[in-house]
């Protein structure tokens, strides 16, 4: 346990599991979440933390940034996301993926000063970051591939196929389920109150 009294719960999922939804419910039994996409946003938006577009416009150069020197999302997406980019996706991860990790420690740290039992991460990529090496315990939320791909053609407004390439692009539910120690299902119609009370009580959080 990195945080003494704290226990830190990885969660992970695949492109419209629902992990966001499932952590913040969380919240009804008083353990807070870190949305580590909320943190990425928060580091590039130009305040406190500015070391990290400094990089990123070092690696992929100054068209990524605006007049004021605010990051350009967009841009650096296109720059990352296109065809045969894969090695400058991973030097996108490389750099921000430290950065995110001291980000989401702070937090954590602060919630053991206020006396929580533990706290969800919501990490995406929970293993490729290797958020999981500070996680006392990992759960997955799954679906099946129809239901995602339902979800995220309706979420993102983009056809199918796009979809399907996005999932194509992630770790299996079946190879989520191997790594980590507990999987909730959110399928619409699995109780996920239910679920979660029964994690609170096998990990003893209601302690």
């Amino acid at each position: 346990m990195m945080f003494d009294g704290l226990t830190i719960i990885g969660v992970c999922g695949r492109s419209g599991s629902g992990k966001g939804y499932v952590s913040r419910l969380f919240s009804l039994f008083g353990i807070p979440s870190v949305d580590t996409d909320a943190v990425y946003r928060d580091i590039i938006s130009g305040g406190a933390v500015t070391e990290c577009v400094g990089e990123l416009v070092s690696a992929f150069g100054s068209s990524i940034i605006d007049e004021e020197g605010k990051l350009i999302r967009r841009r650096l997406a296109n720059i990352v996301f296109a065809e045969g980019a894969e090695n400058k996706l991973k030097m996108l991860n490389e750099i921000t993926h430290k950065y995110i990790l001291a980000e989401t420690l702070r937090i954590c740290s602060e919630y053991k000063k206020q006396g929580k039992r533990a706290v969800i991460i919501d990490a995406p990529v929970l293993f490729e970051s290797g958020f999981d090496y500070y996680c006392d315990v990992k759960l997955c939320v799954t679906a099946e591939d129809d239901i995602l791909l339902d979800r995220i053609c309706q979420r993102d407004s983009i056809p199918e196929f796009e979809a399907r390439r996005r999932l194509e692009n992630q770790m299996s539910s079946e190879r989520l389920r191997e790594l980590c120690d507990y999987e909730i299902v959110n399928d619409g119609s699995a109780d996920i109150i239910a679920q979660i009370k029964e994690f609170i009580e096998k990990y003893q959080l209601d302690k």
